[in-house]
């Protein structure tokens, strides 16, 4: 298509001069006389390129790239003038002015600038429409897209952006921190790696914790920016809204894992739900259930779930202690206090200050302790050993017992007020034994784990291995399960692990339950279950009858008994 080119000059001769030159050159060229008839031409008309004289009667050429400006109109403008000065180039170029030129204006510069020009307006036009198009897939897009400089500054979001982050056109070209005051920060501190190691990071299921979305789940990728000459410029983030994903998943299949809490036992199904509904309310709660069960990690999860998360979490085992001890380490003393008390001391609650403050063993705490306790849960306002100058503090309080404070309130040795402060909300924690399909899956959990710490590559547990895990008490919950297997890892010298290398309690537990010829249906029953038991180590399973290999062997031919028969 022709390019059209508007002529402004009240100079009959510059207008037929110009149109003549720039028609040849197979340019579409429109005139006008003053500003008025020009002004109606380019509302008519989508010019791409107007010379416009500086003198036009009554108005200008810069009243003229003034209109041109405000009408929002794209086409680059030249300026003719008749006595060119350095001040009058430079307010034109300074206005807007694309260049100028001199009267008597020769052909080869008109065509030159000309095509500068037009050159300039394509240009323009190829950008225009690349970031149109690049604008509109930003908008179709519904994950988030955040780019940052080098700084931390934000450089580019779309509005999906808004929708996830609260981050909007606005926020160009703020610090991307002030993501810190909306959510937990977790995009800050993988941006940040991004930048430090100028490496694409991908996390899934993060927690935003945002105001009013509690429950917003999302996945992030950042990469690094590089400009055209490869040098490393910012990154880009992109964030997948997962809630609605998170949530189906959650009610159409059991969840393996929460946090650190492992076990798909549906007792761990409901104690899931319960911390994530937990996480981010500031009530009080009290986790129950036997030693080894992990009270701590499910305070571990309430709290780095929760939008506390960025502040401290602070943990005392109250049985540790003595009461005097326990007095200083949970309020703190002033110097001299008591002898010893050489300086000030910050206790567990101010630090734990606009965190959570985790109380293990709770049920140990003497009466005095108790009523000091009560008083800070109700009023949040403590005194340091020493001094009677309340300190206020943003605490939530987070209890654990393995002790049933039922019937110690029952007995008198625990505060009934204090015990129903602590037990706002109880989250009762199943024993091993009470979950042992999830076995299976802690096996699996800590095979990795200690392959990781060992440094080994144990694949596997025999069978025999597992079936001592699924029929033991597990008097020790699930820590015994843990030491059990890291016992076996210290003692193992080959991918599996074998009934052997576990500790001697469990190797005293199976010998107990092997099968023995007298208590069985037969002898033939009992010597298949104890090779089965064994793996068809004849040895092994001689031990396991109390009978000499010779023997089994013996009752091997004696019942034609094959691998196939185990």
């Amino acid at each position: 298509m022709k390019n059209k080119i508007l002529i402004v000059d009240d100079e009959e001769s510059i207008r037929y001069t110009f149109e003549s030159f720039l028609s040849d050159e197979g340019h579409d060229v429109t005139t006008a006389s003053d500003f008025h008839e020009a002004i109606q031409l380019i509302s008519e008309t989508n010019f791409d390129l107007v010379f416009a004289d500086i003198i036009l009667g009554g108005k200008t050429g810069i009243d003229l790239l003034n209109e041109i400006k405000r009408a929002n109109h794209s086409c680059p403008v030249v300026m003719i003038t008749g006595s060119p000065s350095i001040d009058t180039a430079s307010d034109a170029i300074r206005l807007g002015a694309f260049d100028y030129i001199a009267k008597p204006v020769r052909p080869d510069t008109l065509i030159h600038t000309a095509t500068r020009a037009l050159q300039h307006k394509a240009l323009e036009d190829e950008n225009k429409n690349y970031r149109s198009n690049l604008e509109a897939i930003f908008r179709s897009v519904k994950d988030a897209i955040i780019t940052i400089d080098k700084d931390f500054k934000i450089l580019e979001a779309n509005q999906a952006a808004n929708d996830i982050c609260d981050i909007n056109r606005k926020s160009i070209g703020k610090p991307l921190d002030i993501l810190s005051k909306k959510c937990t920060k977790k995009c800050f501190d993988i941006f940040k790696e991004t930048i430090q190691t100028k490496q694409t990071v991908e996390t899934n299921q993060i927690k935003c914790n945002r105001p009013g979305h509690d429950r917003q789940t999302v996945t992030i990728t950042t990469s690094p920016l590089i400009n055209p000459k490869g040098g490393f410029s910012g990154a880009i983030m992109v964030i997948r809204d997962e809630t609605r994903l998170n949530y189906l998943e959650r009610s159409l299949k059991e969840r393996q894992k929460f946090s650190n809490l492992i076990g798909q036992n549906k007792t761990m199904q409901n104690i899931y739900a319960l911390i994530e509904d937990l996480a981010s309310v500031q009530t009080t709660v009290l986790i129950t259930g036997e030693s080894g069960t992990g009270k701590e990690l499910v305070a571990d999860a309430l709290h780095y779930s929760g939008n506390r998360s960025n502040n401290p979490l602070v943990k005392v085992n109250c049985s540790a202690l003595t009461e005097s001890l326990l007095e200083s380490e949970l309020f703190g003393h002033v110097k001299g206090a008591f002898t010893g008390a050489d300086r000030d001391k910050t206790g567990r609650f101010q630090k734990a200050d606009r965190g959570t403050i985790f109380l293990d063993e709770i049920g140990d705490i003497s009466q005095r302790m108790q009523l000091r306790l009560l008083r800070v849960i109700q009023e949040k306002v403590l005194e340091r050993v020493g001094d009677s100058t309340p300190v206020k503090v943003d605490i939530r309080v987070i209890a654990a017992t393995n002790q049933d404070l039922s019937k110690k309130v029952k007995f008198g040795e625990f505060r009934k007020d204090l015990y129903y402060r602590l037990k706002v909300v109880e989250v009762a924690l199943p024993a091993m034994r009470d979950r042992k399909d999830d076995i299976p899956l802690l096996v699996e959990h800590y095979l990795r784990t200690f392959n990781n710490k060992f440094n080994k590559n144990i694949e596997a547990v025999t069978n025999i291995v597992m079936e001592i895990f699924m029929s033991y008490h597990w008097p020790g919950n699930v820590r015994e399960l843990e030491n059990a297997l890291e016992h076996s890892f210290i003692l193992c010298h080959q991918n599996t692990i074998c009934d052997n290398y576990l500790p001697n309690e469990l190797i005293d537990f199976s010998n107990a339950k092997a099968p023995s010829i007298t208590d069985t249906e037969s002898e033939s029953t009992a010597i298949i279950e104890a090779l089965r038991r064994a793996g068809w180590n004849k040895s092994k399973a001689a031990r396991l009858l109390g009978i000499t290999v010779r023997t089994v062997y013996r009752k091997i031919e004696k019942y034609n008994i094959t691998p196939e028969d185990i």
